[in-house]
C-alpha cells in the first residue's frame, strides 16, 4: 500500500497508511502512555498492549478499513481508523491526537477525513467506544454529531465501554 497524501487547508498532510508504515508509530506509542496512565489494568491485567493488539492490523487495511496520519512538517501529530464492524458500519479505532498539539481542530479533521473514506467505501453507519476517563473524547464525539448509544447521566466508570454511533448521510 501506498501513502495517499492529501492537503488539507493549514499546510497540514494527511496520508492513508499501512499499519506497519514508521509514521503510524508514534500513534501507537502514545496511545500505550494514554491508555496505560488513564486506565492501568482497569480493563485487562496486560494493559494497554492487550487493547492495542487487539485487532490484526489487515483488518485497518482497504477495502474494509482504513488508517489515517495527519502530519506536520514530517512529525506525526494526529491520527485514527477504521475496521469492518459489519456489512454497511464502519468502527472507528485509534482517534489520537498528540499531546503536544491538541486543542488545535486536529481530532476533528481525523474524524472527517476517517468518515469521508467510510462513506466513499460504502459504509452507512459509524460505531465506536471510548473509555470512562476520556470526557474529552466523549464531548468530541457528542459535538461532531454521534449518539450516545448509553445514559449520558449515569456513571461513566460503571459504563465502562462509552459506545456512539453515526448515520452517514451522502455528500454531495
Amino acid at each position: 500500500m501506498t501513502a495517499t497524501p492529501t492537503r488539507p487547508a493549514s499546510g497540514l498532510t494527511v496520508l492513508s497508511l499501512p499499519m506497519h508504515d514508521p509514521r503510524v508509530r508514534p500513534l501507537l506509542d502514545e496511545l500505550a502512555v494514554e491508555y496505560n496512565t488513564r486506565y492501568g489494568d482497569l480493563f485487562s491485567s496486560e494493559g494497554a498492549s492487550e487493547e492495542l493488539n487487539r485487532y490484526p492490523a489487515e483488518e485497518f487495511a482497504a477495502p474494509h478499513g482504513a488508517l489515517i496520519i495527519v502530519q506536520e512538517n514530517g512529525e506525526s501529530v494526529a491520527g485514527g481508523a477504521f475496521r469492518r464492524y459489519d456489512e454497511h458500519t464502519a468502527e472507528l479505532k485509534r482517534i489520537w491526537t498528540h499531546s503536544a498539539h491538541r486543542r488545535r481542530g486536529l481530532a476533528r479533521l481525523v474524524l472527517a477525513k476517517l468518515e469521508d473514506e467510510a462513506r466513499r467505501r460504502g459504509y452507512r453507519r459509524l460505531y465506536l467506544t471510548t473509555g470512562p476517563r476520556q470526557p474529552e473524547a466523549k464531548n468530541l464525539y457528542l459535538a461532531t454529531g454521534y449518539k450516545a448509544l448509553f445514559d449520558l447521566a449515569a456513571d461513566p466508570e460503571e459504563i465502562k465501554h462509552l459506545a456512539f454511533s453515526k448515520d452517514l448521510a451522502a455528500r454531495s
